[in-house]
């Protein structure tokens, strides 16, 4: 894992993925950017779940992906000076005014639960995507993970 310690690389985690398609999707993000891709479990699926692949297609072998079982794995796995970015629709700071940085580790929660409040206390900062419109309550996990990875290359200069 040391190729996980110092990286001028952004990581995008997913804690707690449910929807097979929506991580295939993200997977597909992560390797048109380059962009690690960390899940956290327990997961909804399993990653060679048909749906997963069929959402990744081919691209599924170029995702540099990392598997964790719990939250405890990955803490105990990761660098622990990374700076964690909890995406949240209860978050304090608008994504586009929050400063990113270019190691930064992008997380978000289950499509059902959101980001787990133990996960969110630990963030260095609480964003979120506005949504002026009362009929969602949320956004799509592959759109909120686009829209936020997106941003923080725009601001590191990708």
């Amino acid at each position: 894992m040391n190729s996980l310690k110092k990286s001028n690389t952004l990581n995008l985690v997913l804690v707690h993925p449910q929807i097979p398609p929506n991580t295939g999707n993200i997977a597909r993000t992560c390797a048109a950017t380059e962009t690690r891709l960390h899940l956290v479990g327990p997961l909804g699926f399993d990653v060679s779940d048909k749906a997963v692949k069929r959402a990744g297609l081919d691209y599924w072998p170029y995702v540099d992906i990392h598997h964790y079982e719990s939250v405890d794995t990955f803490k105990r796995q990761i660098d622990k000076h990374a700076r964690w970015v909890g995406f949240s629709k209860i978050g304090t700071i608008q994504y586009t005014d929050f400063e990113f940085q270019a190691n930064d580790w992008l997380l978000f929660g289950s499509e059902i639960h959101g980001l787990p409040k133990e996960i969110r206390e630990g963030c260095h900062a609480q964003v979120y995507i506005p949504m002026p419109g009362t009929h969602v309550r949320s956004l799509n996990l592959a759109a909120a993970a686009a829209v936020g990875l997106y941003e923080a290359y725009r601001q590191v200069n990708y």
